[in-house]
């Protein structure tokens, strides 16, 4: 039974998936899809209600490719724009990928407010995060 627990300490303490921030989960969100940015900003907001609040998680969303049309200020939805909102009022980073932006001719200004622009590109600010101890979710 000591080895069974000890061995799932371990596994746990080794585990990538368990990303946190002192005792927070630090999770960074992929998106990629112009059809997956409702589906996704809706994952997240499941996530922090599944936490208790956005005080108890560190979220991260990075999109890139088409997805990125859809955080154009000019051509959001008015879904999208309150959903981002919302969730920035509590605590979510949303971050545009620079190549996209130059790809699609778009400056930062166009994005909706609080956007922050990931200068590398999207998947180079992926693997950062990754990097940092953030687990990974693609919607």
């Amino acid at each position: 039974m000591r080895i069974m627990l000890l061995s799932l300490l371990l596994t746990l303490a080794l585990s990538p998936a368990v990303a946190l921030a002192g005792d927070k989960p630090r999770v960074v969100y992929h998106v990629a899809d112009e059809d997956r940015v409702s589906f996704a900003l809706n994952n997240i907001k499941n996530h922090i209600n599944g936490v208790g609040g956005g005080a108890h998680i560190d979220i991260v969303l990075v999109s890139l490719g088409p997805a990125v049309r859809r955080f154009n200020d000019i051509e959001a939805v008015d879904r999208v724009r309150s959903d981002i909102a919302a969730l920035q009022a509590q605590g979510v980073t949303f971050e545009a990928c620079g190549n996209t932006l130059e790809a699609l001719g778009l400056a930062p200004d166009e994005l909706l407010p609080g956007f922050q622009i990931a200068e590398k590109g999207g998947v180079t600010r992926i693997t950062e995060l990754q990097g940092q101890g953030y687990a990974y979710i693609r919607p």
